[in-house]
């Protein structure tokens, strides 16, 4: 038996439902625009480059891409920092470039989704400039200005994420402005009617350029306390606490409970057009948060929050006690799922601890994240089993680590470009030197290099891909019967009589399964696993015999 191919594959299992919703179960791939591909030779990626690499994408066999921003932005913070949302930054195109992405998408099946940032904007972003200008004028009431206490210092002893106080103070309207993150990222007042009015309209601009959905970042931040009350001190901690942010309950500066009426009516807006709608959520309080975003059939489709994202291992009990915050219930939201993001470093690079055979482990990682219930996300690069670059100081760009260096890890190591041909200058990324280097292992997993390898990590995930597709218990059914026995994590995914019984190691020493596996016939079985053991790294899938 080899060490990554399907034992058996039984291509009379039944499709998965067809009158799911297609975001459903749905497998979305994360494309970070300007790491992705590079089609005029200025080292940045772009839609064009994007779209000559669709076919690629729809390879996979996932349902949708998900765009990072690609909107006019100063790049503070690399396209999070949007300075119009209905236009495209010229570095990386235009809106005929965009449109055309999102025809060659569609011919090729793949539904679009693009990022939406609606808890701030750009200090660049023609709102800002009219609402700073003066108190009374029509925008004056579209961020959060407060006037300084009495001895001129801000209004709230609020801290931004990025470092140092949530407010600026600005001499043109002789008040401060609120801030979650960088200085130039000031906040939306996300509590006026006609901020809620323009951002539909933003959503309804990209619905009707063939837009099927969206993720909205940070949303949980898009609403402060009204009263301006200072956040209570945070309990004491064993955790290293790297910024003033880490210091506080962050109860008044974001998470207001009005929060939800305005995804309501985004919801009510993207149903219109049959479109998908996930939130990013992170936080102390991102598992209540999650679910109340989510809840019923008025809100939001989806959500996912940062359980894998930053996590330092992957045990059993991290991945049952993050799966059993959604139960198959009336109400309960459906969750999405991602090991790894522009945000997060490289889930290799931090789970597959010294000694591990990272091979292996990346072939039981993408397992594992193919047999979650909900919908599931690959990052760019995920799929050829990319590792985080250490990236040195004097080449840095994110701006979060330049603020907390060196305390806080480069997000630019999990931002670098993707290899794309082993040999080719720059990975075949660029045909000049690309704005991150290019990983000093990536050129070994480059694209061209698994292509025509039927062991590769990159085919791997393809049959994965399709196996989940192709099972209804893998896409859309409930979970059941957890194990999470020191090293052993087991569940069953279940729709009507087909019950999938999954099984991985994620420890060093090879586990015995006799009992737990009971007799099911192998779909896939990974780095040896068998139905009577799992090496170190295995993984195994079972059709079982009867139902739940």
């Amino acid at each position: 038996m080899t060490t990554n191919q399907p034992l058996v594959q039984d291509p009379t299992l039944p499709a998965a439902t067809a009158d799911a919703p297609w975001w459903k179960g749905a497998v979305i791939y994360q494309v970070y625009p300007r790491s992705f591909a590079d089609s005029n030779g200025d080292g940045i990626g772009d839609l064009a480059g994007i779209t000559a690499r669709l076919d690629y994408v729809a390879s996979l066999g996932v349902d949708a891409i998900w765009l990072s921003p690609f909107y006019p932005s100063p790049m503070d913070d690399f396209g999070y920092d949007i300075a119009d949302y209905c236009d495209v930054d010229p570095s990386f195109g235009s809106l005929a470039d965009f449109d055309a992405l999102v025809a060659r998408a569609h011919v090729l099946g793949l539904k679009v989704t693009t990022d939406l940032v609606f808890a701030h904007t750009s200090d660049r972003h023609a709102w800002f400039a009219e609402s700073r200008a003066r108190r009374d004028n029509p925008k004056a009431d579209w961020y959060v200005w407060a006037d300084a206490r009495a001895d001129g210092s801000p209004p709230t002893n609020w801290q931004s994420v990025f470092g140092g106080p949530a407010w600026t103070w600005d001499a043109r309207r002789g008040q401060y402005y609120m801030h979650n993150f960088l200085g130039t990222q000031p906040q939306l007042n996300g509590h006026n009617p006609e901020v809620q009015d323009a951002l539909l309209a933003v959503v309804r601009f990209w619905l009707d350029r063939g837009v099927d959905g969206f993720r909205i970042d940070a949303i949980n931040f898009s609403m402060h306390d009204p009263e301006l009350r200072d956040n209570p001190p945070a309990p004491p901690s064993n955790k290293r606490r790297t910024r003033p942010f880490d210091f506080q309950q962050k109860i008044y500066n974001q998470s207001h409970p009005d929060i939800p009426l305005f995804l309501e009516r985004i919801r009510a807006l993207t149903d219109e057009r049959g479109g998908f709608t996930v939130a990013e959520v992170g936080g102390d309080d991102s598992a209540r948060e999650m679910k109340l975003f989510t809840e019923g059939d008025r809100r939001l489709n989806s959500a996912y929050g940062f359980d894998f994202l930053y996590a330092d291992r992957l045990t059993p009990r991290l991945v049952r006690e993050a799966a059993e915050q959604w139960p198959d219930a009336p109400g309960v939201g459906w969750p999405s799922w991602a090991f790894e993001n522009h945000d997060a470093p490289r889930a290799i690079s931090r789970w597959a601890g010294e000694g591990v055979d990272t091979a292996a482990f990346a072939r039981m990682k993408i397992a594992l994240l193919a047999a979650l219930r909900g919908n599931i996300i690959l990052y760019n690069g995920e799929e050829l089993g990319l590792d985080q670059v250490d990236i040195p100081y004097e080449m840095v760009k994110d701006p979060e680590a330049l603020k907390n260096w060196p305390l806080t890890l480069s997000r630019d190591g999990a931002r670098t470009p993707l290899p794309w041909a082993a040999d080719a200058a720059h990975a075949g990324f660029s045909s000049v030197e690309p704005w991150l280097p290019i990983g000093p292992a990536h050129r070994a997993r480059a694209v061209d290099r698994q292509q025509d390898d039927p062991d590769s990590l990159l085919n791997l995930t393809r049959r994965l891909v399709s196996l989940r597709a192709a099972n209804p218990a893998l896409r859309l059914g409930r979970d059941a019967h957890w194990i999470a026995q020191g090293d052993l994590l087991g569940f069953d995914r279940i729709a009507g009589d087909v019950r999938v019984r999954c099984l991985f190691n994620l420890g060093g020493e090879t586990i015995g399964i006799a009992g737990p596996g009971g007799g099911g016939v192998p779909i896939i079985g990974l780095n040896g696993a068998d139905t009577e053991t799992l090496p170190p790294c295995g993984a195994i899938w079972l059709i079982m015999e009867g139902q739940d």
